[in-house]
């Protein structure tokens, strides 16, 4: 298997992968009434909900949204690849150019230095989701060298289009990424069941994401736990590497899920603007039927 090709990421199956990391038994069952209960949850939301467990969970699974910071998950995907073959040093220093500068979320713009390692900007997108670091990585990879990686990994409909923009004016494209729930979240099955370096290394720049107010949200987890479980069921409820966007009227979260099994996992909201708290409480519930995936809940409903 290429478990790099997010379509066929499901046959990594039950093997262990390089590092040791062991894999469960394979998908469980999903109880029709837990997709109706979905179907209701998006057919109530202020927009379109999209969710995807691939081959478990779905609603609106092909719909293209606005990602907002979730679509950085292909510039760490792209910069993964290429530090784990040896095409960039994680250790190169890069130097922060005022162009780079970005309002809205991280903390560069409050912080002196100006010159940072490639891995360190990769764990500032990954953990704070910094808007400079990311344009910083943006400039350095180049915006067509992240869109050949989304391409090799099996992605059709699913890219970053610019660089962050506070604010994007009418010239710009009109949204930072685009993508769907579908193609995500077999992006991020393939980084569960994966055994290749960079998906081992995306998965843990995923794990310091501190951001877990939306699918982690109601789910009992240790926020604190970035080591992924070496023994299943988890004992600390689920565990959860993901990352988070958030922009006017777009709230998106896509991540790695475990607790008796393992699984990837996309939910995508976006309405009108003003409407960000009801996507919230959409997509928070929309968290908790895919953690039923992964703990079996759903079976029983």
């Amino acid at each position: 298997m290429n478990t790099g090709d997010a379509g066929n990421a499901g046959d990594a199956g039950n093997a262990g992968d390089g590092g040791g990391l062991p894999r469960d038994a394979g998908p469980g069952d999903v109880s029709g009434a837990a997709r109706g209960s979905l179907a209701e949850l998006a057919a109530s939301c202020p927009g379109t909900l999209a969710v995807c467990v691939p081959g478990l969970l779905g609603v609106n699974e092909d719909v293209v949204l606005p990602l907002a910071s979730t679509g950085k998950v292909l510039l760490l995907a792209a910069l993964a690849r290429d530090v784990a073959s040896g095409a960039l040093d994680p250790a190169e220093p890069v130097a922060l150019l005022d162009e780079d500068y970005a309002g809205g979320s991280g903390l560069l713009t409050e912080l002196s230095a100006r010159r940072w390692t490639i891995g360190d900007l990769a764990v500032l997108t990954a953990s704070v989701s910094d808007n400079t670091a990311t344009n910083a990585l943006l400039r350095r990879l180049g915006l067509a060298r992240v869109d050949a990686a989304a391409g090799a990994l099996g992605l059709a409909g699913t890219r970053v289009h610019d660089r962050i923009r506070e604010p994007r004016l009418p010239a710009h494209p009109p949204a930072f990424a685009t993508g769907t729930a579908r193609e995500l979240a077999g992006l991020m099955r393939s980084v569960a069941y994966g055994r290749e370096p960079w998906q081992r290394l995306l998965l843990g720049w995923m794990a310091c994401n501190t951001d877990r107010g939306l699918v982690p949200a109601l789910l009992p987890h240790e926020p604190e736990d970035r080591e992924p479980p070496r023994v299943l069921p988890y004992a600390a409820g689920v565990w959860v590497a993901n990352k988070t966007g958030t922009d006017a009227g777009t709230r998106a979260d896509v991540g790695v899920i475990a607790a008796a099994r393992w699984e990837g996992y996309a939910v995508l909201a976006h309405g009108p603007e003003g409407s960000e708290q009801a996507l919230v409480r959409a997509v928070r519930q929309a968290g908790v039927a895919v953690a039923a995936t992964v703990t079996g809940a759903a079976a029983r409903a």
